[in-house]
């Protein structure tokens, strides 16, 4: 068994799927897999991941386009390894992603941890300041930010299960890494820049003022909450996505 997981969902990735295969495969760090699924691609993806001839990396076509948390899903499902990690099919590790984060969870014993990632143009020129890994994470301060980004994250599913990603919501992520921590006190960081996200202008995260409805569901109704409660959480995670993003504070 693989001692780590990588999870990838690609969907028309090719101008950007070599620097991102690169990453992983110049990994100071070797006893991983890697599983992608495309989720019906309509460009070359599936062919320049099919060029790499490697045992580790396992290639799932989706029957139907079903979105990235149904492609994490159908990704985690085949998933042995112990410590489960994301990369979507544009973002970029350094050499040295894996092998720090799998040394920072055994040494500080973390069941959760992630790390500092750049913040890049599509040509991966640093955009704005880094973000920083510079809190310790919590069930209740993960409500008002998601602090959790899925390409700079690890958790050790050998004692926390794996998560799966609900379907049919935009904010996929932020529910499955709450869900994780209703099951842990804390999850640790690790204050180093190892990962590069690419701040596509298309992205569907990147576009807050039309995904606000979303988050205001992430409460309502995966975490049950009343609808003031849901607007209090909604409210604080605006204002503190601005301040993320922002070239004020950054």
């Amino acid at each position: 068994m693989p001692e780590v997981s990588i999870i990838t969902p690609c969907y028309n990735s090719s101008p950007f799927l070599e620097e991102t295969i690169s990453s992983v495969m110049n990994q100071t760090f070797t006893d991983w897999e890697w599983i992608i699924t495309d989720d019906q691609s309509t460009d070359n993806s599936v062919e320049i991941i099919q060029k790499h001839q490697d045992s580790r990396i396992k290639l799932i076509i989706a029957e139907k386009n079903g979105g990235a948390g149904h492609a994490r899903n159908l990704s985690l499902e085949e998933a042995n390894g112990r410590f489960i990690t994301f990369l979507d099919a544009d973002d970029f590790w350094e050499p040295n992603f894996i092998e720090e984060m799998v040394n920072f969870m055994k040494k500080e014993n973390a069941e959760i941890a992630y790390s500092n990632y750049a913040r890049c143009d599509e040509n991966l020129i640093p955009k704005i300041e880094d973000f920083k890994a510079d809190k310790e994470v919590t069930f209740n301060n993960l409500l008002k930010t998601c602090r959790l980004s899925l390409l700079s994250s690890m958790y050790d599913s050998k004692r926390v299960g794996k998560e799966f990603f609900p379907e049919g919501s935009k904010r996929e992520d932020h529910v499955m890494w709450l869900n994780l921590l209703k099951k842990i006190p804390v999850g640790k960081p690790l204050p180093k820049t190892m990962a590069k996200y690419r701040m596509r202008e298309n992205s569907i995260s990147r576009k807050k003022q039309n995904i606000v409805k979303d988050q205001y569901l992430v409460y309502k109704d995966f975490m049950g909450f009343s609808t003031l409660k849901s607007l209090y959480y909604t409210t604080n995670w605006a204002l503190n996505g601005f301040m993320k993003y922002s070239k004020i504070f950054n």
